[in-house]
């Protein structure tokens, strides 16, 4: 078997987005199978410390770091930049219906949160100072991707972190409103459970992608850097 020696480390990946004055960039945690989580929903951790801490320097990178309602509400997450050193970027939350509870980790004092919420949703009730109150039209499947990148540039957010979940960020990838993907590999086979990215089905092979692709070492797992915007049909 082939040692990850091989590969260089993940922090080259880095070094490259350092350099760009804006990016929309998106990742996933995931299995060798392409699983997020087991049946049972459980995901803490799929991906270990390494990794982790390139999700962290992910955000210190970002202005902005984005997530769906969903996510809010299943992981409690905070956003903030904890394992290395940086600023906290400011936090986004997508929730076209005002669904998630002003309760938790995003909503205590802290960096700025951006709540997006429908354009014809009713306002939250008295949300927290810290909180910034964002109007989008939504469709069927929520928000326009590319409406969410305008607005945030528009606010001077132009280097965007989309973390999650898997939903958002199959979303992204589907609109064609991602820059890259940074897949989290871990060397784990879990069977079943819910999928990474989920994208429309295709009935032939040459309907399908063949983005460029870049691998790199994160400890004894794979980041698989994958540009989006020249990906080509293959074929």
């Amino acid at each position: 078997m082939q040692s990850m020696n091989g590969f260089p480390d993940a922090e080259l990946s880095l070094k490259d987005l350092e350099q760009l004055p804006a990016f929309t960039v998106g990742q996933l945690g995931q299995s060798l199978d392409g699983r997020i989580a087991t049946p049972s929903g459980d995901s803490h951790y799929i991906n270990g410390e390494v990794a982790r801490r390139h999700l962290h320097r992910l955000r210190a990178l970002a202005d902005a770091v984005v997530i769906g309602a969903g996510t809010a509400i299943s992981d409690q997450p905070q956003l903030t930049v904890r394992m290395v050193e940086g600023e906290d970027p400011v936090r986004v939350l997508l929730d076209p219906s005002a669904r998630v509870p002003q309760t938790g980790p995003l909503f205590e004092n802290g960096p700025v949160l951006v709540w997006v919420i429908g354009e014809n949703t009713p306002s939250p009730e008295s949300p927290p100072a810290h909180v910034e109150l964002v109007r989008l039209e939504t469709a069927r499947q929520g928000f326009s991707p590319h409406a969410v990148v305008e607005a945030l540039n528009q606010r001077g957010l132009d280097r965007l972190l989309i973390e999650g979940g898997a939903i958002t960020v199959s979303r992204f990838v589907q609109a064609n409103a991602l820059d890259r993907l940074h897949l989290l590999i871990a060397p784990l086979l879990i069977g079943s459970g819910p999928a990474g990215l989920r994208l429309p089905d295709i009935d032939r092979l040459a309907d399908a992608r063949r983005p460029p692709m870049r691998c790199y070492r994160l400890g004894d797992e794979l980041l698989v850097e994958v540009g989006l915007k020249s990906g080509k049909r293959k074929g």
